[in-house]
């Protein structure tokens, strides 16, 4: 059983990850058309209001999923989804840096076992420190069945 409170208590709200990010607006502009966008300010880089579409920024990861000192739960890893909150629009040119941290640890019992959710968030800031966006990643980690 992993002890959840243990986990939270040494890993929570450290950054261990910082990434910087720029944009690419030919890159942007194919993956909005790629994903069924149809308006000329996500698809065309040169409308005059032209930004990324936010479910892109879902793209803009940490280098790191986990602390590299955080330890190993065994078990089943899997993708829990993704959370973008858009906090201004990111135009062509922009320089971007992330900031990761553990932002929540908890877990649920059920009929397959304990499962421990991990939310790495990632802050994108200019570098005038301006709060572009937040990204949240969660992680699920299933106990592994008994044999």
């Amino acid at each position: 059983m992993v002890d959840v409170e243990e986990l939270r208590r040494r890993f929570l709200d450290l950054e261990f990850d910082t990434k910087r990010f720029e944009i690419d607006a030919h890159k942007v502009a194919a993956a909005a058309k790629a994903a069924g966008e149809a308006l000329p300010e996500f698809t065309d880089p040169d409308h005059p209001d032209f930004q990324v579409m936010p479910a892109f920024l879902a793209s803009f990861g940490s280098g790191r999923r986990l602390p590299i000192d955080f330890p190993s739960l065994g078990g089943i890893s899997m993708d829990g989804g993704k959370a973008v909150t858009s906090h201004r629009p990111v135009r062509r040119g922009t320089e971007l840096t992330g900031r990761t941290h553990l932002h929540d640890i908890y877990d649920k019992s059920g009929r397959s076992g304990q499962m421990v959710f991990i939310v790495a968030r990632t802050e994108l800031y200019d570098p005038e420190g301006a709060h572009y966006a937040t990204l949240d990643s969660r992680q699920v980690i299933r106990e592994m069945p008994d044999r």
